[in-house]
């Protein structure tokens, strides 16, 4: 005998809440950042924030192919917690608090305790974890969160392909709310999850049942997309941006698809043999459909993703159909089989989910153990490097770290202050980092081959054209290329004034670019108020 829908809702809220507050505490009360990949990435983002914290519009003010959102959310979590160390464990923290109530409606409504829980469980723990999906617990990183996040926010507005339980007079509206609320996210997050969100919207218009609250979304999403319009002014250059790195990183073929899908095959085994129990009981076309939304477009974004496993909208896919079963567990023999298949639904979102529960674990033991090298830029002594036991040679994340402090030991040296400095690199760690007027008109990051190539770039003058000191690495992340793309406008624009073995140290030429000569770089303590030039006295 199960529990009626009323009593249903207090076990998933409840479970649910509290499992987001407590995997939001183990991020953000250490207020420190752990890493042992992917450093040039976590760069990108603390740039970021310091650039909102600046004033800075994403898409107005720097070229980025991300959303916007992949920057107000560290900027959040900066502004939150004061320091660089706590902006991206904070912003991680406050996205699975607020991820987590929209799921409380959608989940409560649709699935029972034994889906509803294990699933939400599994979804908090893919946006909390610091890790890239598909890595090992010690490959600590906030690198590519979007990812995580854009995988989770999917995978919760897919469950609501399911009709609701019981209807009530707001099930529409909270609906209707609920599925825009995420696909906005999505649409300013990355673009290609926003778009499989609003695919998977057109396809509900197709069920008479839930036509209306999807109409209602729609309406709201494009109501919402104006009013942001109005005040980010900024829909077309995100456009653009986007339209820039498809020319440069293009799509991927057959070959890319096909190792993909070899990656995942026994993911996509588990998928098929939940689809085939629903289509052997239902024999419906939608239910058909539906797979195929979670399978075909989630293969497309995992392949454009730099991460080596983890199509979740396949763990979707898995927990729709047991619920489905679960509904047509009658006649008598068929709830043996819908039992069943409750279990081998825990099975398959079980090991990825202690995965990422102790990977969260082992980076809050390591930031309340100050464990790893700090990075040695002022602003950043919250954030660490470390190794751990990750497998393999790690000397390259040394190795860059080394360079970024170098980098900054030669910046405190110069005998003037400079009022811009950007590097020709892969990420900026100065400006944040040192607590300098970041630059405007320039991208994020520059990572060659994705973003920026030979035939596809700003012109030197947008990119350099307020640059008063500018740091290139001898070798850098993909300083070679970028260096050899943009040498004659060095040559042109600026002089050498200082050389090492890892860095190549330029001002520009016009009279008066340098400022408060005589005087040393000033450690400015980070601005809490998110508005100005991101420093306090």
């Amino acid at each position: 005998m199960t529990a009626p829908p009323e009593r249903r809702t207090p076990w998933i809220s409840g479970t649910l809440l509290c499992a987001a507050a407590a995997f939001g505490l183990l991020l953000a009360l250490p207020g420190q950042t752990i890493t042992t990949a992917y450093l040039n990435d976590l760069f990108i983002f603390l740039d970021g924030a310091h650039r909102i914290a600046s004033g800075q519009v994403p898409n107005r003010d720097f070229h980025s192919a991300l959303g916007p959102l992949s920057f107000y959310v560290p900027a959040l979590g900066y502004w939150i917690s004061g320091s660089m160390g706590g902006a991206m464990p904070t912003a991680m923290a406050l996205t699975t608090l607020g991820l987590a109530l929209p799921m409380i409606h959608i989940f409560s409504s649709r699935l029972r305790p034994s889906v509803a829980i294990p699933y939400g469980l599994f979804l908090l723990l893919i946006v909390a974890v610091p890790m890239n999906l598909g890595e090992s617990i010690a490959s600590l990183s906030f690198a590519m969160f979007y990812n995580r996040i854009g995988w989770a926010v999917l995978s919760a507005l897919l469950v609501m392909y399911l009709q609701p339980r019981q209807s009530s007079g707001r099930q529409d509206p909270l609906d209707a709310l609920c599925a825009a609320a995420l696909t906005l996210a999505l649409v300013y997050t990355k673009a290609t999850y926003g778009l499989v969100a609003l695919a998977f919207l057109a396809f509900m218009l197709f069920d008479p049942r839930q036509r209306r609250w999807a109409l209602w979304s729609i309406g709201l999403i494009a109501l919402s997309a104006l009013v942001i319009e109005a005040f980010w002014q900024s829909s077309r250059a995100y456009l653009e941006d986007l339209m820039l790195a498809s020319q440069v990183s293009g799509t991927r073929g057959i070959v890319d698809l096909s190792l993909a899908f070899i990656r995942h095959l026994a993911d996509y085994v588990l998928l098929a043999i939940f689809a085939i129990l629903v289509l052997w009981r239902t024999r419906s076309v939608r239910d058909l459909l539906f797979f195929g939304i979670c399978a075909g477009p989630g293969l497309m974004i995992q392949s454009q993703n730099s991460q080596p496993w983890g199509i979740i909208t396949l763990f979707a896919g898995a927990a729709v159909a047991t619920e489905i079963l679960l509904r047509s567990r009658r006649p008598a023999g068929h709830e043996t089989l819908a039992r069943g298949a409750t279990l081998l639904l825990i099975a398959f979102l079980l090991p990825t989910g202690l995965h990422c529960l102790i990977a969260l674990g082992v980076h809050s033991v390591a930031a309340v153990a100050h464990v790893g090298e700090p990075f040695g830029l002022p602003r950043f002594e919250d954030l660490r490097l470390t190794t751990l036991w990750v497998p393999g040679d790690r000397s390259f994340m040394t190795d860059y770290l080394m360079s970024i402090r170098e980098g900054g030991r030669i910046l405190s040296e110069l005998s003037v202050k400079p009022e811009n400095v950007s590097v020709l690199d892969f990420a900026n760690p100065f400006s944040a980092g040192v607590g300098l007027p970041p630059s405007r008109g320039d991208y994020a990051w520059l990572h060659w081959g994705r973003n920026i190539n030979d035939l596809h770039h700003l012109p030197p003058e947008q990119l350099l054209g307020d640059v008063d000191v500018l740091m290139v690495p001898k070798a850098g992340i993909n300083g070679i290329p970028l260096r050899n793309l943009y040498a004659d406008y060095i040559r042109e624009a600026f002089d050498p004034i200082r050389r090492t073995d890892l860095w190549t140290v330029y001002k520009r030429r016009e009279a008066g670019m340098l400022s408060s000569v005589g005087q040393p770089l000033e450690h400015a303590r980070p601005s809490r108020v998110g508005a100005g030039d991101g420093t306090s006295p």
